[in-house]
């Protein structure tokens, strides 16, 4: 092995890890948010709050971090951003009052923004057919919601909630100091000094960017939603206990951070748009299933009334979720394909920009599904919710891509054969 391979591996595992620590307790509230909950009294809107407050924060500073990236390298924003979360994360342990995990939360939440930084250092160091690959094998980081749903319910069970901040701030001063030995800067991959901050916003302007932050708001967006509602919603909805419905929930979190490096291969090789295209229908699908809520009725036949009830079992319910979680974690590494295809000079900025507003979809979504649920008092509401989502995005892609290559085939299928050669 070369020594530029050696960097680049060393680059991306430390990389992947990092970024695994920070998306565990970046979903930390995934788990405790339920202990909480209880002790505080809140009601289903209140929880989405507290669970989606890290999100925050995590999404808005992506677009300055992916700056920063492109302009200082990821390696030393990396390092700085993960010692920058050490003290809030161990602080939440200390936190008594809803205000207090709120604020707290807005700091631990800069851990989510670690995203973008890693998938613009990890793509510079790989050739553009193999950065597909790259950023899928990063986007794995994603596990680290799985992690927490595992790891977190037995330090609950075994100290109490409050053992679990602690435990992760340990975690992330450790990952921290080994990111900082094992990884490595290259002056090559910054932008020019002169190139102003006008110039790298300059992608604001182009279309096809808020189309990719659509298709993110879903597959990253809806899982990072779903990644912190899942636990509650085996809770409430099939009465398993807390160590259970975690692990049930990892049908969802672990397929949806470990296959995204099986997106990225699958991106490289059958391109962006075909891979994002067969993700959203097989989302859409499932989740129209998953929307039907339990249902009784009766039916007036010639032998009298007959009762009927339609509802998902926990293992079908649990087999759709997975299938969500696969498609999911193939749509993370597609849409950033896209990206780096398109975009290859900045694409700190953009991924940035596209992480932020995918991250944002994670922020709203929770809330949104606790507040469907105060209103309608139907809990898979949250999936009717995610399913509209995924509707839009999938009109957008047939107007904007699949009609235009459909027009363009046929123009060439019909021009003259001497024309084509």
């Amino acid at each position: 092995m070369t020594p530029h391979a050696q960097k680049q591996l060393s680059v991306l595992v430390m990389s992947t890890l990092a970024f695994t620590v920070c998306f565990a307790v970046w979903m930390m509230f995934a788990v405790i948010g339920i202990p909480i909950k209880t002790q505080l009294g809140l009601n289903e809107t209140q929880f989405g709050v507290l669970i989606a407050t890290p999100v925050l924060t995590g999404s808005l500073i992506r677009l300055p971090l992916g700056m920063l990236t492109d302009k200082f390298g990821g390696r030393v924003v990396f390092f700085v951003l993960m010692l920058a979360t050490v003290g809030p994360i161990w602080l939440m342990s200390a936190a008594t009052e809803f205000w207090h995990f709120l604020v707290i939360g807005l700091f631990v939440g800069l851990a989510g923004g670690s995203f973008s930084v890693g998938i613009a250092y990890c793509a510079r160091w790989y050739e553009k057919a193999r950065q597909g690959m790259a950023m899928g094998v990063f986007g794995v980081g994603n596990v680290g919601a799985a992690v927490t749903k595992l790891v977190a319910p037995a330090i609950v069970v075994a100290y109490g909630w409050t053992m679990v901040p602690q435990v992760y701030a340990a975690a992330m001063l450790v990952t921290a100091i080994l990111f900082w030995l094992f990884s490595y800067d290259d002056p090559a991959h910054k932008v020019p000094a002169h190139v102003t901050v006008r110039e790298q916003l300059a992608v604001l302007k182009d279309p096809a960017v808020w189309k990719y932050c659509q298709y993110y708001s879903i597959v990253f967006g809806g899982y990072v939603a779903l990644a912190l509602w899942m636990t509650k919603y085996y809770v409430s909805e099939y009465e398993f206990d807390l160590t259970t419905a975690a692990l049930l929930a990892t049908a969802f979190s672990l397929p949806g951070g470990i296959l995204r490096a099986v997106g990225g291969w699958m991106s490289d090789k059958w391109g962006a748009h075909r891979v994002t295209w067969w993700v959203l229908w097989v989302s859409w699908i499932c989740l129209f299933i998953m929307s039907y809520p339990q249902t009784e009725f009766t039916v007036h036949t010639v032998t009298g009334p007959q009762t009927y009830q339609i509802h998902l079992s926990p293992e079908l319910f649990t087999a759709l979720l997975f299938t969500v979680g696969v498609a999911f974690a193939f749509g993370k590494a597609s849409v950033f394909k896209y990206i780096s295809d398109e975009y290859p000079h900045n694409i700190g900025v953009v991924s940035g920009i596209v992480g932020l507003v995918g991250g944002l979809g994670g922020f709203l979504l929770p809330i949104m599904f606790g507040a469907l649920v105060d209103l309608t008092g139907i809990r898979s509401s949250a999936f009717m919710l995610m399913y509209g989502v995924v509707w839009v995005s999938l009109i957008w892609m047939y107007t904007t891509e699949v009609r235009k290559l459909d027009y363009m085939g046929k123009k060439l299928a019909e021009r003259p054969a001497d024309a084509m050669e």
